[in-house]
């Protein structure tokens, strides 16, 4: 599975859609608040790791002369 940040974007405005429904109420507002508040923090990890990959991409490039080993994870200019 091959997730991106477009995915998250969407995944965050459909839980808005849903926490914005205004015939949800009671037990099953609970939910979708408690539903929003794990996507809220798995989206924030998210986004922290694609900034991290940002900046070791960013550094690499800025420093593309030098012999540098990386990692697989940070390698961007794989795949």
């Amino acid at each position: 599975m091959k997730n991106k940040l477009d995915d998250l974007n969407n995944h965050l405005f459909a839980q808005l859609e849903r926490l914005s429904d205004e015939d949800i109420t009671g037990e099953k507002l609970l939910e979708e608040v408690t539903r929003a508040k794990s996507i809220t923090g798995v989206s924030k990890t998210i986004i922290e790791n694609a900034q991290l990959v940002l900046n070791a991409s960013k550094y690499v490039d800025e420093h593309e002369s030098r012999n540098i080993n990386i990692s697989r994870m940070i390698d961007t200019h794989g795949d």
